[in-house]
């Protein structure tokens, strides 16, 4: 009994952990630093990971990069979109299927991310922004 006890309490603390530390993170929207963009809103990121956009504001064409599946890119698109991971996934289902787009690639986490968009212009990727160093721009903080 005591070992279930334990056993419940250190899940508990766990899960409330990662409900505080997730509730704290920020998530940043990063180019190149090479990249002649600058600042984004929230709806101009939208509109390009959603694929309603493919031009990013001074010039390029916007090559929108995603993470896989976790609280990052739960946290983007919560508030960079209003969706949640399965509206996003219905989403973009629908849009391959009626043939009107392919979702962004998918890389592994925010390292992942900060390496392609680092070597490209045109990429548009979002990390946590602990993350952030030299090799990429922010241009929008989703807090």
């Amino acid at each position: 009994m005591i070992v279930k006890t334990t056993l419940r309490s250190i899940l508990l603390v766990s899960m409330l952990h990662f409900g505080i530390s997730h509730a704290f993170a920020e998530t940043v929207v990063v180019v190149s630093a090479k990249s002649p963009a600058g600042a984004l809103t929230a709806d101009q990121v939208s509109d390009i990971f959603l694929g309603k956009s493919s031009a990013l504001p001074g010039g390029g064409q916007a090559v929108p990069i995603d993470q896989a599946d976790g609280p990052v890119r739960d946290d983007f698109y919560h508030k960079a979109t209003g969706k949640t991971g399965a509206q996003v996934k219905a989403y973009w289902s629908k849009q391959i299927f009626s043939g009107k787009g392919q979702p962004p690639k998918e890389v592994g986490d925010s390292a992942a991310v900060k390496t392609l968009v680092a070597s490209n212009p045109n990429m548009i990727g979002y990390i946590d922004k602990g993350a952030l160093d030299s090799s990429v721009k922010q241009v929008l903080s989703l807090k």
